[in-house]
C-alpha cells in the first residue's frame, strides 16, 4: 500500500511542469508553442530568459530528488523501502512526461531523471552528468548527450546498485528518456537535428532536444 501511495504522490509531484510555470511567472509564451514544443529547460532557454530556463532546470531536477526522498521517508518503517523508492522514481518521471495538470503534454525527462539519480545514488548522478557534459561540449547536441547519458546510466546501474528492483527502476527511467528522444535520434541520423544555441525563440514547434 505504501508503495502505491508513494508512486501516486510522485506522479503528482512530477506533473508539476516547471517549464510552463516559470514561463508564466516571467510572462513568456507557453514553451509548448515554440522551438521543440517541449516544456524543458533547453526549450525555455530559447525564449531568451536564462533565469526562466535555470528555474525550470532546478525545479524539474528538484522534483525528481524530492519524490525519492519523500518515498524513502514514508517507507522507512514499512519494510518496503526499496519498492517504494523504485516506484516513486519511475512515477515522478512519468509525471513529467505525461503531466496530469497540463493535458499530459510534458517534457523529455532528462532533468527529472537526474534528480531521481541524485536521490538513489549520487555516483550514478555524477556519471550521468559527466557523460552529458562531455557529449554536449564536443557535439553541441543536447539530445545526443541525453541519450548517451541514459544508456550509460542503464549500463552502470546494476554495477553500482546490484541486480535488483532499484537498478530495474533506473533502467526503466533510462528507457523512458530514450523513448522520448526517439524523434531526436531520427533527426541525428538524418543530420537535421539542431545544435545547442541554434534556432530562434519564436520559431514554431519543430521537435528539438528538450
Amino acid at each position: 500500500m505504501i508503495t502505491l501511495f508513494c508512486a501516486l504522490a510522485a506522479y503528482l509531484i512530477g506533473s508539476l511542469s516547471f517549464g510552463i510555470l516559470s514561463s508564466r511567472m516571467f510572462g513568456l509564451p507557453d514553451p509548448r508553442s515554440y522551438g521543440s514544443g517541449n516544456p524543458g529547460a533547453t526549450n525555455v532557454l530559447r525564449s531568451g530568459r536564462k533565469a526562466a530556463a535555470l528555474l525550470t532546470l532546478i525545479g524539474d531536477c528538484g522534483k525528481g530528488l524530492v519524490a525519492v526522498l519523500i518515498a524513502r521517508l514514508l517507507a522507512s518503517r514499512s519494510g518496503a523501502v526499496e519498492a517504494a523508492i523504485s516506484g516513486a522514481a519511475v512515477a515522478v518521471v512519468l509525471g513529467h512526461l505525461y503531466p496530469l495538470y497540463f493535458r499530459f503534454k510534458g517534457g523529455k525527462g532528462v532533468a527529472t531523471a537526474f534528480g531521481v539519480l541524485l536521490g538513489l545514488n549520487p555516483w550514478l548522478a555524477v556519471l550521468a552528468a559527466a557523460m552529458f557534459g562531455v557529449v554536449v561540449g564536443v557535439s553541441r547536441y543536447v539530445s545526443l548527450a541525453s541519450v548517451v547519458a541514459a544508456i550509460t546510466t542503464a549500463i552502470a546501474a546494476p554495477l553500482l546498485l546490484g541486480w535488483g528492483i532499484t537498478a530495474g527502476a533506473v533502467i526503466v527511467v533510462a528507457v523512458l528518456v530514450f523513448w522520448r528522444h526517439r524523434g531526436n535520434v531520427r533527426r541525428l541520423i538524418a543530420g537535421t537535428e539542431r545544435r545547442l544555441g541554434v534556432g530562434t525563440p519564436g520559431s514554431p514547434a519543430a521537435g528539438g532536444p528538450s
